[in-house]
């Protein structure tokens, strides 16, 4: 998983191996995340692993539902398709 700054520029990365899931990364980056707003894919969309965290530490998540949640969120539609 790689986190990148608004001009896409790598800020922080974590190697996994191929068969492991981003979440797994991402559980080794999100605690120490510092932004404001995080856009991610549907992948993201995990609420104990990844929304509450970020939501706990102040961070906006833009992440699009995944097509089987049952609990509806908002996400930021217009600045995840910018």
């Amino acid at each position: 998983m790689r986190i990148n700054d608004a001009l896409g520029n790598p800020t922080s990365f974590s190697l996994t191996p191929g068969q492991k899931h981003d979440l797994d990364g991402a559980d080794q980056l999100l605690p120490d995340l510092e932004a404001g707003i995080i856009i991610a894919d549907k992948g993201y969309d995990v609420d104990k692993r990844v929304i509450e965290p970020l939501l706990r530490g102040g961070t906006t998540p833009v992440i699009p539902l995944r097509n089987h949640r049952e609990k509806l969120r908002a996400y930021g539609v217009e600045r995840y398709k910018a």
